[in-house]
């Protein structure tokens, strides 16, 4: 590890044509470090050194109200999205019982930056994929020629772009497919970045624990290690037979091609249109952000199930919000590969809910859609064991 933050090998001791496989694609996956709270740290001249909350007014903790999200200072004391305000008080409280900053947030801040950062990546991408407001896809192979070393350094110029000219830092991953260069942005967090060659899966999946893979929720993980299975290579070592009695056909088939570097590459401009939703309508418009939370929650679990009896998995999560006078908000997010997990999806819903409510609107309507869908042929994970 160098003091940068980024790996050793990285950098040396690999030859700039060491692609280890002429069909292999290099995708990026770009992603703003703890973005909501360093855009109003910027807007609001804040020390990044004081742990800053944003979401409703606590109320000195009193307050009902959740979470939007954080920056890294406040999340050393367990705070997180869509945790009650109250309890992020009580670990971490303001002025005058602590120095903690706690704000509202403003959504047209979030938008403005989000896109002068995208203008950044895109051009330098054969293909792009704006995952969310935070996060975006690339696939640079024909960009760099192929090059490994060249995309590193590319991945490089862009983070120190997006410094000078936005003043926000981001982490890059690179690989061979979509949940690799995902997995690999989170390695270096924050502002760091990490790169996996295809000749480097296994070694990368050695003693890294399954619940380090994008959608593998607890009960996954706590299903597995019930079999003694706590890593993906411990997984991989069994075999897709000896794994598919303890699980299932679809899962276990997803791990092998996962630690074999099969999982899919594709990186796409476009969105599907097809969806599966479910909106729910207040009979009263609701102030209480844990009342509508709830309502979402139980929208998410109708929608997966009906998304399991059709035989289908999705990639994108939307949550759409309707206020008081019916200024109505939908906000996304993608995910590297598609899923039928009620688990996974429930957690995208709180954290889009969480981050983009606006606290002092109360809520006529809230919805939920399942979106980018597969069917099982085509899709490429499902963790529902």
């Amino acid at each position: 590890m160098t003091a940068d933050g980024t790996n050793s090998s990285d950098e040396e001791g690999h030859s700039s044509d060491g692609t280890g496989d002429e069909s292999s694609r290099i995708i990026v996956h770009c992603d703003l470090d703890a973005f909501f709270a360093a855009v109003e740290t910027l807007h609001h001249d804040l020390d990044p050194t004081i742990p800053l909350i944003i979401g409703s007014d606590p109320n000195q903790g009193r307050a009902r109200g959740i979470v939007s999200t954080c920056n890294y200072p406040a999340r050393k004391y367990g705070i997180h999205s869509a945790m009650p305000i109250g309890e992020a008080w009580r670990r971490c409280p303001g002025e005058p019982y602590g120095n903690a900053i706690y704000i509202s947030g403003t959504r047209g801040l979030y938008s403005r930056a989000s896109r002068k950062v995208m203008e950044i990546l895109k051009p330098h991408a054969n293909k792009f994929e704006k995952a969310s407001i935070d996060e975006a896809y690339l696939d640079i192979t024909e960009s760099v020629d192929g090059d490994w070393d060249s995309a590193f350094a590319l991945c490089r110029e862009l983070q120190q772009a997006i410094f000078k000219k936005v003043g926000l830092t981001a982490s890059f991953g690179i690989g061979p497919t979509r949940i690799l260069a995902k997995m690999s942005s989170e390695i270096n967090k924050p502002n760091g970045i990490f790169r996996i060659l295809p000749d480097e899966i296994q070694e990368f999946f050695d003693d890294r624990p399954v619940r380090e893979v994008p959608g593998v929720g607890p009960k996954t993980a706590t299903m597995l290690a019930e079999w003694g299975i706590s890593n993906v290579d411990e997984a991989y070592e069994l075999g897709e037979l000896a794994l598919a009695r303890m699980t299932n056909e679809r899962f276990a088939s997803w791990i092998i091609r996962l630690a074999d570097g099969k999982t899919t590459n594709e990186v796409s401009p476009l969105r599907s249109r097809k969806s599966v939703g479910k909106e729910h309508t207040f009979d009263i418009d609701q102030f209480d952000s844990e009342v509508v939370l709830t309502r979402l929650s139980q929208l998410v679990t109708t929608v997966m199930e009906r998304a399991h009896d059709m035989g289908v998995a999705g990639r994108l999560a939307e949550v759409k919000i309707r206020y008081t006078g019916f200024e109505t908000h939908t906000h996304g997010k993608s995910i590297p590969v598609a899923m039928d997990d009620a688990e996974v999806f429930s957690r995208l819903a709180q954290q889009l809910f969480a981050n983009n409510l606006h606290h002092e609107e109360k809520v006529r309507l809230i919805g939920f859609r399942l979106g980018n869908l597969e069917m099982p042929i085509s899709r490429q994970i499902t963790l529902q064991l």
